[in-house]
C-alpha cells in the first residue's frame, strides 16, 4: 500500500478505505461531491475580513489580528498550511505586541471550508498554544465540521501529492 503521509495518525481501516477509493480513482470524485466549487477570498484583504469576521463572532477577547495574507513561501510538505505569529516590538517606553496569520498560497483556490478550517486552527493558536483538547475543543467550537473538513483536506492534499495539481478548483 502506497505511503498516505497526511494521514499517517489515522486508525489502519481508515487509510485501507482511502487506499481503495484511490484505486477506483475515486477520491476525486469523492471531494468535488462534497465540496464542488472554490471560495472568493482570492486577496489578502478579502481573507482578512474573513479571518475577522471568524474572530470577532467567537473569540473577541483575543489580541486584534494585525495581518492576514496568503504567503508563497509556505510550504505544505513540511506539515504547514498556514503560520501563525505572535510579535512584540518595542515602541518608545512600551511593548506593543502583533498577531499575524499567513495562509499558503496554494489555498486561494480551494473550498471555503478548507480555509475557513485553516483560519480556525490559525486562531485556536492565538488562545491556546499547544495542540491540545481545549485547542481541538476550541476549533470545533468556531467550525462544527472541523475534524471532519481537516480529514477531507488531507484528502485533498494526499490527491494533490499524487497527481501533483487539482485543476477542477483552480
Amino acid at each position: 500500500m502506497k505511503e498516505l503521509k497526511y494521514l499517517n495518525h489515522y486508525p489502519e481501516q481508515t487509510k485501507q478505505q482511502v487506499h481503495q477509493l484511490i484505486q477506483k480513482d475515486g477520491l476525486k470524485k469523492y471531494l468535488l461531491k462534497k465540496y464542488p466549487k472554490p471560495h472568493a477570498k482570492k486577496n489578502d484583504k478579502s481573507l482578512f475580513n474573513f479571518a475577522m469576521d471568524i474572530k470577532n463572532e467567537y473569540i473577541k477577547k483575543t489580541a486584534p489580528l494585525s495581518k492576514v495574507i496568503y504567503d508563497g513561501k509556505i510550504n505544505v510538505i513540511h506539515n504547514a498550511l498556514g503560520t501563525h505569529h505572535f510579535i512584540s516590538r518595542v515602541q518608545g517606553g512600551k511593548l506593543k505586541a502583533k498577531n499575524e496569520i499567513k495562509i499558503a498560497s496554494m489555498f486561494k483556490s480551494v473550498p471555503e471550508d478548507f480555509l475557513e478550517m485553516i483560519v480556525v486552527h490559525e486562531l485556536a493558536h492565538f488562545k491556546e498554544k499547544e495542540h491540545n483538547k481545549a485547542f481541538y475543543k476550541l476549533c470545533t467550537y468556531m467550525q462544527d465540521s472541523y475534524h471532519q473538513v481537516e480529514f477531507d483536506l488531507r484528502l485533498y492534499l494526499t490527491y494533490i501529492d499524487m497527481q501533483g495539481k487539482f485543476e477542477e478548483w483552480t
